[in-house]
């Protein structure tokens, strides 16, 4: 009996084995369309498929694939056979025609590095959508305030319903819709889907991003109750005259609320319903009385739900824009806040502490008679005496009646409550949000409790793609600053600050852009960044400071065009696409904007060089301006060099890199001088040998400067937006990480460590706190979060999407670990490393399809673990391909 069940027993595992032999590797994963899972609304007519790979064991890879699509009626419409290639990164669509409103499934099967096949994959989604909607803008009637003086007085904001009937039984049914500026839709009493602030703002003249909601389970048969409320978001901003002069009225589209939205029913038997917006809705006006996204919003909530007033709504001309799908993540509300203080600093005057500092709103709780006002005010800081202190908050510096007529003396963020006196009333504010850690309440009906206000943190809704621990406590405190700091600055843009200005400046996108990525999924955020700055491109071909452009050209080349470093975000952008996603398609269609972009340029430049920029704003040894203007000029020629590369344009390269190289020359002959750039200050410095214009001996002399320069500092950091960036970049390629870490570790002013030591729980936007001026809750010194990837983890790509990926960490100063993983389009990318009695242990995870590069240090000894390639710079580097490996020095 025992040798029968051991003989059975050996039979299993032989079966088992068997099985496991014969079983594919790879099973494809995450399956995305156009960057999303199930994208409900897409507008391309040739989306791009992508996948990552699971599987068991090491040096797995794709050998091919097959991809089969199928329309509604489950008729195939594209099939690819087996295609032998291991792309699994934006396979592109070359079936049928895509028709429009209609669901499409798609299927994938791989196969692994021996020919095996996986399974077909679950069916993944897409659903089309169209900007030929049978709809119609519509508004309220209402005539636009000629006067600026108006723009302050009460303007309640539009409701407009509709009923309908559904009369079959439905199969599905959705809602595709645009209101400006900002827009919450209702069905049967309830609110369509969790946005908030939508639709995102673009230039209104160019583009209009629409959302689609499935509103299926909201239908019912029967009469349907459909509503809509408005809010002047940008698109009818107040004339505002920021820093006294710039008013963005005139240079962004405008106009009163409207809205164009198609409910688009779709019943059992395949037949169609239509409820469009037309003038036989209704409209009247709602409890919305005044909303701005910089001074605030007032309500009334004894104007909600009117059972007066009501009249037909009113065909509007709307913006001239191309209505697109808004593809990049909608706003919401990620996170609630809750107060950690209360105190009444005078008879009926509050203060709230927040904790933290961030963007959003307040939602209140509270009871009282009708006709109460509770008012609400926002900043970053409170007085000595406890008061607020909402000056580094105030729109646009309008602090001292400079803001045009009619605007307030001092452009507080402010928000304000009428109760309807039934209950107890919960309210929050819609089209609004604002930058702030401390509120100061009066009005309020009793004394508030700490129950009775939360913070409601608003962003838009990155998916965290990024994870970092060290033995740092420093360090990791900085990282959880900067996700605060981040999350606050995108609703919709990226913005400089959440409160003064909420502006999408490229400086500050250029310098923390890769922070952003390695933290967060930020292809479609970042591809509709890069459509921003193209569809302002000013009629000569430069690029705006801002976009979308307000009238806002410091320092630039002329023709509205912004400073150079500004102006490099729309290039830097396209190619950092293209790095970290391997997208070759956004390549391709702005490499024309692109060439008119370094034509005006060139049109510019005198000898070889620009000199107009606004240079390493907020360093603390000076600017550097005209050497980084030039430095920008030939950093923008070089990338679309490389970007002619990728498209095998080879006279356009030919052509850029013998511009660039006349750029240096000039660069080197007027800024350079026996190792120093400019005055040789920290900015100069920097950037001088971030540019690589120097070569041979003069390299490392300007390298010997650079560290000199930071000595005499006694190794704080003075640079500014460009400068704090690109010395981690310097440090880290050139293998001096100890450097780095002896800058950012400092506790003192000036530095990271000083602004945690001060309170900071976002980042300021200079080294020195202000309690006026300067915001609190900045991002661009947020690029050292960049470091902690790409040095202290070790994390870089080596091929465009992380194809080819290199794990260098750089251990430094007294870390003893640091830990995290980056989530690359094929999947995770892990590094985990410590040092133990003085050895070094380091643990990778390489996701399936790649191949990467282990570069571990050799101080601690001699290293094995895995195929050695080589010893460089002080390295053993060893060749891998996916899986877990470790590797121990000895």
């Amino acid at each position: 009996m025992q040798l029968r069940t051991t003989i059975c027993m050996a039979l299993l595992c032989l079966v088992s084995y068997a099985e496991a032999t014969a079983a594919p590797a790879l099973q494809p994963a995450k399956l995305t369309c156009e960057y999303l899972q199930n994208p409900l609304g897409i507008a391309t007519a040739a989306p791009r498929f992508s996948w990552t790979l699971t599987g068991y064991g090491q040096n797995q890879w794709q050998s091919a694939y097959e991809i089969v699509v199928r329309d509604p009626g489950k008729n195939i419409v594209w099939q690819t056979g087996k295609v032998n290639s291991a792309e699994n990164l934006h396979v592109t669509y070359a079936g049928k025609a895509l028709e429009p409103f209609s669901r499409y499934t798609w299927q994938v099967k791989v196969y692994d590095q021996d020919g095996r096949a996986s399974a077909w994959s679950l069916p993944q989604w897409f659903e089309t959508a169209s900007s030929a909607w049978a709809a119609q803008w519509i508004g309220d009637g209402s005539k636009q305030f000629e006067k600026d003086e108006e723009f302050y007085k009460e303007d309640p904001m539009p409701l407009f319903r509709k009923s309908f009937e559904a009369k079959k039984k439905i199969a599905s049914a959705r809602l595709y819709i645009s209101g400006l500026g900002y827009y919450e839709a209702y069905l049967n009493g309830k609110k369509i889907g969790d946005h908030v602030l939508d639709p995102g703002l673009t230039a209104y003249r160019k583009q209009v991003l629409y959302t689609v909601y499935d509103i299926t389970a909201q239908v019912r048969n029967g009469i349907n109750a459909a509503s809509i409320m408005l809010g002047n978001g940008w698109y009818n901003t107040l004339p505002l005259r920021f820093w006294g002069s710039i008013n963005m009225r005139a240079q962004l589209t405008t106009g009163r609320p409207c809205v164009k939205a198609l409910i688009r029913i779709t019943y059992a038997d395949g037949s169609t319903a239509l409820v469009p917006t037309d003038e036989t809705w209704q409209t009247a006006p709602g409890p919305v009385v005044r909303n701005s996204i910089f001074l605030g919003e007032h309500y009334d909530a004894r104007l909600e739900d009117p059972q007066t007033g009501w009249k037909q709504a009113v065909k509007v001309q709307g913006p001239a824009g191309e209505l697109t799908p808004q593809m990049q993540p909608p706003i919401r509300v990620t996170k609630i806040v809750k107060p950690i203080s209360i105190n009444e600093i005078k008879p009926g005057v509050f203060i709230l502490d927040m904790g933290q500092n961030f963007a959003g709103v307040v939602r209140l709780k509270v009871k009282g008679a009708a006709g109460t006002k509770v008012s609400i005010r926002y900043g970053e800081d409170k007085y000595p005496d406890g008061s607020l202190n909402g000056m580094t908050a105030v729109a646009g510096q309008i602090k001292k009646s400079n803001g045009g007529p009619g605007a307030p003396a001092i452009a507080w963020q402010e928000d304000s409550y009428i109760l309807k006196g039934k209950g107890l009333e919960t309210w929050a504010p819609r089209f609004t949000f604002h930058g702030f850690r401390f509120i100061e309440v009066t009005g309020w009906p009793g004394k508030p409790t700490l129950q009775d206000i939360e913070g409601l943190r608003m962003n838009s809704d990155l998916e965290k793609n990024g994870t970092f621990t060290s033995s740092n406590k420093m360090f990791n405190q900085l990282n959880e600053v900067i996700q605060w700091t981040f999350l606050s600055n995108v609703f919709s843009v990226e913005s400089d600050c959440p409160a003064r200005e909420k502006l999408q400046y490229g400086g500050d996108i250029l310098c923390v852009a890769e922070t952003y990525m390695y933290n967060y999924h930020m292809p479609q955020f970042y591809a509709k960044t890069i459509r921003d700055f193209a569809n302002d491109q000013r009629p000569l071909g430069g690029i705006t400071e801002t976009a979308p452009f307000v009238g806002i050209a410091d320092s630039g080349p002329g023709d509205g065009s912004g400073p150079l470093g500004w102006q490099a975000a729309y290039p830097f952008l396209i190619k950092k696409m293209y790095e970290y996603y391997g997208d070759k398609r956004i390549v391709e269609e702005n490499y024309a904007a692109l060439a008119r972009l370094i034509t005006f340029l060139e049109s510019r430049a005198v000898d070889n060089l620009s000199d107009k920029c606004l240079g390493d704003h907020e360093s603390l040894d000076g600017k550097a301006s005209p050497l980084v203007a030039a430095i920008f000029y030939l950093t923008q020629v070089r990338i679309i060099a490389e970007l002619a590369e990728v498209l095998h344009k080879e006279e356009d390269k030919a052509k850029y890199t013998a511009l660039a190289e006349n750029i240096r020359k000039a660069i080197v002959t007027k800024y350079y001088v026996n190792g120093a750039f400019e005055k040789a200050n920290q900015s100069a410095q920097v950037i001088g040998v971030w540019s690589d214009v120097v070569k041979g001996a003069d390299a490392q002399k300007a390298a010997d400067t650079l560290e000199a320069v930071f000595a005499r500092r006694n190794w704080h950091v003075t640079t500014g937006i460009f400068g704090t960036k690109m010395l981690f970049d310097v440090f880290r390629e050139r293998d001096q990480n100890d450097l780095a870490y002896r800058i950012a570790d400092q506790r003192s002013f000036p530095g990271w460590g000083h602004m945690l030591e001060n309170g900071a729980t976002t980042l300021w936007e200079t080294w020195a706190a202000s309690d006026n001026t300067y915001s609190k809750n900045h991002p661009m010194f947020g690029s050292i979060g960049e470091w902690f990837y790409r040095s202290l983890l070790g994390i870089n790509p080596a091929a465009p999407g992380f194809k080819k990926i290199i794990i260098k960490p750089q251990p430094a100063g007294d870390l003893t670990f640091a830990k995290g993983s980056y989530e690359s389009p094929y999947g995770p990318i892990s590094s985990d490393w410590k040092i133990t009695n003085g050895k070094f242990n380091l643990k990778v995870g390489i996701p399936a399809n790649t191949k990467a590069e282990i570069w571990v240090p050799l101080k601690y000894g001699k290293v094995s673990g895995g195929k050695l390639l080589r010893e460089e710079k002080g390295y053993a580097i060893f060749g891998t391909g996916s899986g877990n490996h470790i590797f121990v020095s000895e």
